[in-house]
């Protein structure tokens, strides 16, 4: 993938990535840019502002179809094409299922998986138009094995990856590819609100570095870096796949119960 930060892999390219003002998503836009992408921001928030500085910031509910259609309407008005779209809106939260009200099962589903199909159903043409692209979904290490008190995120994650791949399967003949970037932990404002609220931060924070066998986790860049791969022509023939990002996390025996 070396070849991949050269300047303009992604020139001429349009590109839409929700959640963009996140953590993850600010890095994405920053990315895409720097490769020459035309990019849209599109969040409910404007998060820090560096997203909404860099790229076109679009005021987008994921949850919404009437938002998914005014999103698209736009981009097809300024481009009458799509090449990239990164599903990177997410939430979590930490409850066993118990303790999970049926309003917030409801909110993970519609943002993690509702949102993630109606802004890839809506995108379609507009891909078509362009003779083909990239959807790049957001799974989780969490999709696979699960870290406690995440239920309703884990399965969230676990049907996005499904998603995934059966997205893949009905749009590859279309030129359309589908992937997911399946991150562990990353430095984000999430991860710093987990460690917020566990007291000795500093104690916590060492221990989530020292159970990877990286010894750390991950920067927003890092998965910057793989999402760039994989939504230009060197991902020309990744389809259908789920890649984990986590440092070697998920490669460990057992887990450490943060």
């Amino acid at each position: 993938m070396s070849s991949a930060v050269s300047e303009n892999y992604l020139a001429g390219k349009v590109a839409i990535v929700t959640g963009g003002c996140g953590g993850i998503g600010t890095a994405i836009c920053q990315r895409f840019v720097k490769e020459g992408a035309t990019v849209y921001a599109a969040d409910i928030h404007t998060g820090d502002g560096n997203a909404a500085n860099i790229a076109t910031y679009v005021h987008h509910d994921v949850t919404s179809e009437d938002s998914t259609k005014a999103l698209i309407a736009q981009v097809t008005a300024d481009h009458d094409k799509l090449d990239i779209l990164v599903n990177a809106a997410g939430i979590e939260f930490e409850k066993t299922i118990e303790d999970t009200s049926l309003e917030e099962w409801n909110r993970m589903f519609a943002i993690n998986v509702t949102g993630t199909f109606l802004t890839s159903k809506y995108a379609l043409p507009l891909m078509r138009n362009a003779g083909g692209g990239s959807i790049i979904n957001f799974g989780s290490y969490d999709g696979f094995i699960a870290d406690p008190q995440l239920a309703a995120y884990c399965a969230s994650k676990g049907a996005v990856h499904a998603l995934t791949k059966a997205m893949a399967c009905d749009h590859g003949p279309e030129n359309i590819r589908v992937n997911a970037v399946c991150p562990g932990y990353v430095d984000t404002p999430m991860l710093q609100s987990f460690f917020g609220e566990a007291g000795n931060i500093e104690t916590l924070q060492k221990a989530v570095r020292d159970v990877h066998p990286l010894q750390t986790y991950g920067q927003p860049e890092d998965v910057a870096n793989l999402v760039n791969w994989l939504a230009g022509n060197e991902a020309r023939y990744a389809s259908g796949q789920l890649w984990v990002l986590d440092g070697g996390l998920s490669a460990q025996v057992q887990q450490m119960r943060l």
